[in-house]
């Protein structure tokens, strides 16, 4: 039996998102259908607004979607209908690694996530007799209900029942990214430098997660003063505006013996180059920014083979959503992860403008709540 729901359609080319009436299908097997209370917008859903991703328009976007489930197909024994959760990145489940629990580097990512529908190419949305393009991440979360996957959908802990869905749901992408790149992909060791370019969500999950981790000093650059005082609160140690000051001069300064690690979430080619030049013999420099297409880096070879120095791309922070999910939710608990201050929600009919205030940098972490 098909689901009525409202969802935001993303029509690209500077036409807003349009709430209209869809239906979904009646979960397959391996289904669940949500729903929806709460979706951050990630940076990633700016990048298929704007045709920079492989996601044909219109589509229903959204990837960081919480809320509570109502069905389940037959092969879903994880969770069950009343069960509130969260949901992320779909993967699967089979490919080289996702057998090692990389799913990030699902080797069938993008039929997976990005095409619009099933890999199989049915749809799971419809208007009449129409198909809708969605499965974005494999739940498409900018709507009343969606249609996610056993592997992308993570139950909430007990422990989190107090926690407002609008406080879960940016787990999902952005934030997980930031933070498990420092937490999994670079393990990062307490008492060893970090330099973190970009303060937006990436860059502040990273702050609070170098903090866990205990690295000293660390260091957040950024052109916007309010962002780096946020990034001082969460646990920077130094802060520096690459506007008016020259950073990589400072970053010497603060650490004569080079960076253990530089996190790059700006995707600027030149600044990520200039920042290889900081690191320390086995520095890792990783690399979340989304540069174009068209854009080469250029590393000195002696400097990076006679370093043992690691250049690492790195996807949704390396994270098996099973896994590292309710341990962000732990810390979130324990107060040392207070990505809540980031955060300001928007009624679901107002997306355009919680889009607009988080490309301005007004806000930044913008999060959509649905009607009840």
């Amino acid at each position: 039996m098909s689901t009525a729901a409202q969802a935001a359609i993303c029509y690209g080319d500077d036409k807003p998102f349009a709430i209209e009436a869809v239906t979904l299908e009646t979960p397959r097997a391996d289904e669940i259908l949500v729903r929806i209370h709460a979706c951050g917008i990630c940076h990633t859903d700016m990048a298929a607004r704007d045709r920079q991703l492989p996601t044909p328009l219109p589509m229903v976007l959204g990837h960081e979607g919480a809320g509570v489930v109502e069905a389940v197909g037959d092969g879903v024994t994880h969770v069950k209908p009343g069960d509130r959760v969260i949901m992320s990145f779909n993967s699967c489940g089979h490919c080289p690694s996702c057998e090692v629990d990389k799913p990030t580097y699902c080797y069938n990512f993008v039929p997976e996530n990005w095409i619009g529908t099933r890999p199989d190419g049915s749809a799971t949305t419809h208007q009449g007799d129409k198909p809708v393009n969605a499965n974005f991440f494999g739940q498409s979360s900018f709507a009343t209900h969606a249609l996610a996957h056993a592997r992308n959908v993570v139950k909430v802990p007990q422990s989190a029942a107090a926690i407002p869905f609008a406080t879960l749901a940016p787990l999902g992408c952005g934030l997980m990214t930031g933070a498990g790149a420092v937490l999994r992909s670079m393990a990062v060791r307490a008492g060893l430098p970090i330099a973190i370019f970009g303060t937006g969500a990436v860059g502040l999950a990273a702050v609070m997660a170098a903090k866990i981790a205990g690295a000293n000093p660390i260091i957040a650059i950024d052109v916007h003063d309010s962002r780096l005082a946020t990034a001082r609160d969460m646990g920077a140690t130094h802060v520096i505006n690459g506007r008016t000051e020259d950073a990589f001069a400072r970053i010497r300064d603060i650490c004569p013996e080079g960076l253990a690690y530089a996190f790059d979430t700006t995707g600027i080619n030149t600044l990520i180059e200039a920042a290889f030049t900081l690191l320390a013999p086995l520095g890792i420099l990783g690399i979340v920014g989304a540069s174009s297409p068209a854009d080469d880096l250029t590393f000195n070879e002696a400097s990076l083979m006679g370093g043992g120095k690691r250049v690492m791309g790195i996807l949704g922070g390396d994270s098996d959503l099973f896994g590292f999910l309710p341990e962000l939710i732990d810390h979130h608990l324990a107060g040392r992860f207070p990505h809540d201050r980031l955060i300001k929600t928007f009624p679901f009919d107002a997306i355009n403008a919680a889009f607009e205030a988080g490309e301005s940098g007004a806000v930044v972490k913008p999060v959509l709540v649905m009607p009840s």
